[in-house]
């Protein structure tokens, strides 16, 4: 009896763990069959920068997270968490709710600028 793996939606199976959104980024690009130069010139970017994203240095990724999302045809939400959605499965106030129905309303560039916010007033920023 052989036991063969369940399909993953994002990435396939034989990709790298995609810890990391840099990580997930290239997923989604090799899934898609993109050389970086090919996703470069789809988001006027250097293949450089696509290189440093994927690597998860320094760049201009957060600018340019939905543009990234709508060339790669992926959500902005797997970008920078993958397929992990724990966020309302723990959402038990009635705050939380709100705050997740208020998020689910937004367009990909509030959503991020929101997340952007959150994560600094997370820091005592």
């Amino acid at each position: 009896m052989t036991y063969a793996a369940p399909m993953a939606r994002h990435p396939p199976p034989t990709t790298a763990p995609t810890t990391t959104p840099g990580a997930r980024l290239r997923a989604a690009r090799r899934e898609r069959g993109l050389t970086q130069e090919a996703l470069a010139a789809r988001l006027g970017v250097s293949r450089s920068a696509i290189a440093q994203w994927e690597t998860d240095r320094a760049g201009q990724i957060s600018g340019n997270l939905v543009k990234i999302a709508e060339a790669l045809g992926v959500s902005l939400e797997y970008l920078l968490h993958g397929d992990n959605k724990r966020a309302p499965a723990e959402a038990t106030t009635g705050d939380e709710l709100a705050l997740l129905r208020l998020y689910r309303e937004l367009s990909p560039e509030d959503r991020a600028m929101l997340l952007t916010t959150a994560r600094r007033l997370a820091r005592g920023g």
